[in-house]
């Protein structure tokens, strides 16, 4: 007959981090959508950024998290990503937020192929994605060279 493991207490909350983080990434992602629909609200762009970021802390652990924004090739996108976060913080929303654009897509310009393969498997995200004139653009984003030969 087999026992039953007993699980510590602590082993229930860590498997709740990653699902709290992905709550935390939402929220974030709904607040700086709101601000910038809302004409670049200093308020809402902040808690977003820092709801992002702790979600992503949540979701990706702290030392996970580190070494993906501070490797030596990813300064650039780092200092941008978080420098624009510091300028939404400090009062210039939409400088903040340009500065912070460009960090998002010089760090994750790497994961944009991956993303956009997988939204082509959705069903009706595939669809549009596979229209004629918005088709040329993802596959220039995803690096697709099928479209250059």
């Amino acid at each position: 007959m087999m026992k039953k493991r007993r699980l510590s207490v602590a082993q229930p909350m860590l498997s709740c981090f990653p699902e709290i983080g992905v709550g935390f990434v939402a929220f974030g992602v709904t607040f700086i959508f709101l601000g910038v629909i809302l004409l670049f609200d200093k308020g809402l762009l902040a808690i977003g950024n820092i709801l992002f970021l702790a979600g992503l802390a949540f979701v990706a652990g702290l030392e996970r998290s580190f070494r993906f924004f501070f490797q030596r090739h990813k300064w650039k996108g780092s200092g941008a990503f978080f420098g624009g976060i510091l300028t939404v913080l400090l009062g210039w929303p939409l400088i903040g937020m340009c500065i912070e654009v460009y960090g998002f897509i010089v760090l994750f310009s790497g994961f944009f192929p991956v993303a956009i393969n997988f939204m082509r498997r959705v069903p009706v995200l595939g669809q549009l994605l596979n229209l004629p004139f918005i088709s040329g653009f993802v596959d220039r984003l995803a690096g697709d060279s099928k479209m250059n030969v």
